[in-house]
């Protein structure tokens, strides 16, 4: 049972939700995030962001591996704080980016690790290439929000990617081909 309620506020449902159908919970794109990370030729760490999400999580609470995620962003959405290195990560020697171009994950599994952790199988798309990745997750809490008064939950995943493996490569192996991804999510049930 306790695995059972752990994976439902997982995928971002209330755990009084009713043991029913999937229902939807839809994400919180003021408060979602994707935070990446690589190394500039040995000297430094290199932080950049993608925002602008738009997604949904459906789950069923009595089979949790029936569950379900699946976002999107605009790729055109990455800030990393500096105008003149977002517009070459636009450029044809990264992106060459559209402005209707989306990067998007759909979950295929999840699997629940441990007390507040689990695996989150899914297919990533980033730059036209399809891949599968695992999100090492955690759950940070779950419950009534104390704003919009209805089921909020949030939590954090990492992964690592390989660039190369999505075109991405230029300048590798001097700018790392590893980019560390830190991703934090809140979803709200949907009306």
């Amino acid at each position: 049972m306790k695995k059972i309620l752990f994976a439902a506020a997982l995928a971002g449902l209330s755990t009084s939700a009713a043991y029913a159908a999937p229902e939807k919970y839809v994400l919180d794109a003021s408060h979602s995030q994707v935070l990446f990370q690589y190394n500039h030729l040995g000297f430094s760490s290199t932080w950049g962001m993608f925002a602008g999400f738009e997604g949904e999580i459906m789950f069923d609470q009595e089979a949790p591996a029936n569950s379900s995620v699946s976002v999107s962003m605009p790729v055109k959405s990455m800030w990393t704080g500096w105008e003149a290195r977002e517009g070459h990560f636009m450029s044809a020697d990264f992106f060459d980016a559209s402005d209707d171009e989306m990067v998007t994950f759909t979950s295929t599994k999840i699997e629940v690790t441990g007390e507040g952790t689990a695996n989150i199988t899914g297919d990533l798309t980033l730059n036209g290439v399809t891949k599968s990745v695992v999100l090492d997750a955690k759950l940070n809490q779950v419950g009534e929000h104390p704003m919009a008064g209805k089921p909020w939950a949030g939590f954090d995943a990492t992964t690592t990617l390989v660039r190369s493996e999505f075109e991405l490569g230029k300048f590798a192996p001097y700018v790392s081909d590893e980019v560390q991804l830190n991703i934090s999510i809140e979803a709200m049930k949907a009306e």
